[in-house]
């Protein structure tokens, strides 16, 4: 069974940019948690130059109705000229943990 849970990614340059968009996130019920996960070393291609930074992972739960809303916050809030925005779908998870997911993303 898919559910219409979401895990959504993102990445931010800096612990207090990762903080603050958790906390708007969360505030918002936009998510109903988000994990900040630090030292994670990204190598990518930008601008045609291959780069190295450090970053914070953002581990978002939300809901598919929601994110919309949840994609374009974090667009505004972040100082990526392109932010790392992926949704990945819940499959199955337990009953209480999807029910509280979608008790803090109520409107």
């Amino acid at each position: 069974m898919v559910t219409d849970k979401l895990v959504v990614l993102t990445t931010c340059e800096t612990e207090d940019q990762a903080r603050y968009m958790a906390r708007h996130l969360v505030e918002h019920r936009l998510a109903a948690c988000v994990n900040i996960l630090p030292c994670a070393q990204s190598v990518y291609r930008w601008k045609d130059a291959i780069e190295e930074s450090p970053e914070f992972v953002l581990i978002i739960k939300s809901r598919r109705d929601v994110f919309p809303r949840l994609r374009d916050a974090i667009a505004h809030l972040h100082t990526y000229e392109v932010p790392e925005v992926i949704a990945l779908p819940v499959i199955e998870g337990s009953d209480a943990y999807l029910q509280w997911i979608d008790r803090e993303t109520a409107s």
